[in-house]
C-alpha cells in the first residue's frame, strides 16, 4: 500500500480578535468605599504574563457588570462579531449574565468560533481564576469548530448546553 504523504502548515498564521465587555475579569477594589468599580481593562496585563504569542488584537466595547448589560450592548457584541475580519473571537465578559450573552450570539448564526470567557475573582486581587479561564480560552478558541462557547474552569461548553451553578460558582453542563 503507498503512503500518501501529508504537508501540514503548523506556521499558519491565526489572529484572534479578543471583545472586552468587562465583567469581574476587569473590576477593581477601591478601599475607600470598600466597592468594586471599573478602571480600565487587566488582558494586556493578562497576555503578557501568559506570555502569550499569538496574533491577538484588543477592542474594549464596553466596561460594565453583565448584571447591567442591555440588549443595545448585546447587539453591539453581535455586531463586532460579525464585523471583524477574524474567525476566531474571544469575549471577556461577567458571569452573572454570560450564558444569555451566548445564547444571543448562538441566535445569530454567525460562521465563526466565539468563546466567552471571565473570571468569579477580579484579576488584580492576585487569586483569581482569570489568567487561567483567558489560557483556556486562547487554546480553545485555536482549535474548536465554528460555534459559540463559553471557556471556565478549564473547559468549554457549547452555549445552549450550560449553566452558572449559583451555588458552587462553577459553570456546569446541562445534560
Amino acid at each position: 500500500m503507498e503512503k500518501k504523504e501529508s504537508h501540514i502548515n503548523f506556521d499558519i498564521h491565526m489572529s484572534i480578535r479578543l471583545l472586552i465587555t468587562g465583567g469581574t475579569f476587569d473590576k477593581e477594589y477601591d478601599l475607600i468605599n470598600g466597592k468594586l468599580y471599573f478602571n480600565d481593562t487587566n488582558v494586556g496585563e493578562i497576555l503578557e504574563r501568559g506570555r502569550n504569542t499569538t496574533d491577538v488584537s484588543v477592542r474594549t466595547l464596553m466596561m460594565v457588570d453583565s448584571l447591567e448589560m442591555t440588549d443595545e450592548d448585546r447587539e453591539l457584541i453581535i455586531s463586532q462579531c460579525i464585523k471583524c475580519d477574524e474567525d476566531k473571537v474571544i469575549i471577556t465578559h461577567g458571569t452573572d449574565t454570560m450564558v444569555e450573552t451566548a445564547l444571543k450570539i448562538q441566535e445569530a448564526a454567525i460562521s465563526k468560533t466565539i468563546v466567552l470567557t471571565g473570571a468569579m475573582i477580579p484579576y488584580t486581587f492576585g487569586s483569581s481564576d482569570g489568567l487561567y479561564n483567558m489560557g483556556s480560552a486562547m487554546a480553545f478558541v485555536q482549535t474548536l469548530p465554528h460555534g459559540v462557547y463559553i471557556a471556565m474552569n478549564g473547559r468549554y461548553f457549547l452555549a445552549g448546553n450550560v449553566r452558572k451553578n449559583r451555588k458552587t460558582g462553577y459553570f456546569e453542563a446541562l445534560q
